[in-house]
């Protein structure tokens, strides 16, 4: 299957900076493997972003203007049967591409692998960085500022997946479980495993849906393993069951429409850690894109 991967440069929804410059140094390293189609979309550097603790919008006008052209480009390309593959640039991206594989799809699923569930809303949010909100305003929960370009369906919570969650504001546990999402914690794939964890992920997100945006952020994997991200967080899984969720992922190719890998910040890496393991995960899934077959009939579930 052709494959297009979208480098989608924004920091704009955290008022840290670096991420905007992840998707440029991983497509450099892919450029000797990668052979295949690609778009770049880069935050304008007129802007003058918004770093204000107290201001709990921050940049938002900038950002709806990024995801709309991106937005557009994605649904375009998905109908011309290419297969998309963005990288991210902070999580607020994922809006775009998320809604994107809803409008060009229909009936779709998500998983958000994440160490936050990114459910905050603007009424919620404490920071105002809205890196923290994409999952609520894809969901169609409040947010919809954020997606007014949008005119299809949203995903519903009720094929919501939230994999790897270890650090969830108080106000915002209320609007997870109000919306019907389905979270695992960074504790439950501890006890239970990768695989019976992404099991159920594919089982509850690919129910009557013609299958699954897979968003994975490497904020997922602890941070003194994978320290090149905007806002870590102490706790996280192991290198090893970060390439296990990649790799039921690979294997249940023929279920996912599309994919993000989000939140590389090589300004806060070292040694170049996180950048390998974000190359290894985008290698997996460009190689499995390309051997996957023509979508011709919804088997599963």
């Amino acid at each position: 299957m052709r494959t297009m991967i979208f480098q989608a440069g924004s920091d704009l929804g955290v008022h840290i900076d670096g991420a905007s410059l992840g998707p440029t140094q991983l497509m450099n390293d892919l450029k000797t493997f990668y052979k295949g189609e690609a778009m770049s979309f880069q935050q304008d550097p007129t802007i003058i972003k918004s770093r204000n603790l107290s201001d709990r919008r921050k940049n938002e006008y900038e950002i709806e203007k990024f995801n709309t052209e991106l937005y557009k480009n994605m649904v375009a390309k998905i109908k011309e049967e290419y297969f998309p593959i963005l990288i991210g640039g902070d999580h607020s991206v994922a809006i775009a591409s998320a809604l994107a594989s809803a409008k060009a799809n229909i009936d779709v699923g998500i998983i958000w692998i994440d160490a936050h569930t990114d459910y905050n809303t603007f009424e919620t949010t404490i920071t105002g960085n809205i890196h923290g909100l994409p999952l609520a305003a894809i969901n169609g929960y409040k947010c919809s500022e954020l997606r007014y370009y949008h005119d299809g369906k949203i995903i519903q919570p009720s094929r919501t997946v939230i994999v790897g969650a270890r650090s969830i504001d108080e106000a915002e546990k209320d609007n997870v479980r109000y919306s019907g999402a389905t979270v695992f914690t960074t504790q439950d794939i501890k006890e239970k495993g990768v695989e019976a964890i992404m099991e159920e992920a594919f089982k509850i997100a690919g129910y009557k849906t013609k299958g699954v945006h897979i968003s994975y952020d490497l904020d997922v994997i602890d941070p003194d393993i994978a320290p090149g991200v905007s806002v870590p967080e102490k706790g996280g899984i192991s290198e090893e069951e970060a390439m296990q969720i990649n790799e039921y992922i690979v294997k249940h190719m023929n279920e996912v429409l599309s994919f993000d890998l989000v939140e590389f910040n090589p300004l806060r890496d070292i040694n170049r850690k996180t950048e390998q393991i974000a190359l290894n995960i985008a290698t997996q899934i460009i190689n499995a894109a390309e051997k996957k077959k023509k979508w011709e009939q919804k088997t599963y579930y």
